[in-house]
């Protein structure tokens, strides 16, 4: 019986596991690298869903999407799962992670000023 893999796979990076038989996925430097984002845009059709990366910066009202995947359906759901599981292992690790911004911002508010000083030039 073949064995199944989905399209998500969880993993603590503090432990070396092993991710299945067969499966081997290169990850390349300059993607090794990341990318910071700091606010996130969801959109979706029937077909898919599509998740902006995007970077703002304190002060400056126009943000830069920095990556766009595109994720079928049903792989947007096992992401889902995937994350879910990820925080709970995280929060069982590390402690509870709050979403107060100290300002009474709500934690789905969009933080435009990040409540920091405006750059001047």
């Amino acid at each position: 019986m073949a064995k199944r893999f989905n399209f998500v796979q969880s993993a603590n990076m503090e432990e070396n596991q092993e991710q299945g038989p067969g499966l081997d996925i290169e990850l390349t430097e300059e993607i090794a690298e990341g990318i910071y984002s700091n606010f996130a845009i969801i959109t979706h059709s029937q077909t898919e869903f599509i998740v902006d990366f995007v970077r703002m910066m304190p002060g400056i009202p126009k943000g830069k999407v920095k990556s766009r995947i595109i994720l079928a359906p049903q792989h947007a759901k096992r992401l889902v799962m995937a994350l879910g599981d990820n925080l709970a292992r995280y929060e069982d690790h590390f402690g509870e992670i709050s979403l107060e911004e100290g300002n009474g911002m709500p934690p789905h508010a969009v933080p435009f000023g990040f409540g920091g000083p405006t750059g001047q030039a």
